[in-house]
């Protein structure tokens, strides 16, 4: 009688949240797995020069494959993702980064999400497909330049929101 088998996808997702937990790692941070999937994989903290945990987070929603699809100027990857995915990232005000894992390659490669759609300008969730495909830069590389940039970030929607009253900061 023939056992359960570990399928593929399940090995590059995995591997997939290995790559970039290293490099969260790696910077002085920490991750924590999200077992129950809606939207989000991993979780980012942060911490100061000191070690201490700053606020907020940054939401990592992975994605693996073995065959990336890039556009024939070599620079572009496409990837689909589902409106009611979209929905909860464009709506969360903390950075949500989207990252695609090609196994074949051992590279990942991100997206900044409300970023992305800010740029579009006309985009519009109600009016768009359940699926939309996102275009990542390949230059997007998951590394430790990243995994800081995406610190950085956080703490700029932090700023802005403690300019606006919004959150009581203490020293």
């Amino acid at each position: 009688m023939a056992r359960k088998r570990r399928v593929r996808q399940h090995v590059i997702a995995d591997l997939s949240a290995n790559h970039v937990e290293r490099y969260v790692l790696r910077c002085g941070f920490s991750s924590e797995v999200i077992l129950h999937d809606y939207g989000i994989d991993l979780v980012m903290f942060t911490y100061d020069s000191t070690g201490e945990i700053e606020p907020g987070q940054v939401f990592i929603q992975l994605k693996a494959s073995d065959n990336v699809n890039v556009l024939g100027d070599g620079l572009t990857i496409t990837l689909p993702v589902k409106r009611s995915d979209l929905a909860l990232w464009l709506d969360e005000p903390m950075p949500y980064m989207l990252v695609l894992y090609d196994a074949r390659a051992d590279v990942a490669y991100w997206l900044y999400v409300q970023a992305y759609f800010a740029r579009l300008g006309d985009f519009s969730l109600p009016a768009a497909g359940d699926i939309v495909v996102v275009h990542l830069q390949k230059s997007n590389v998951v590394n430790d330049e990243a995994i800081r940039r995406f610190g950085q970030y956080k703490n700029a929607i932090l700023r802005q929101v403690r300019r606006m009253g919004g959150i009581e900061h203490h020293e």
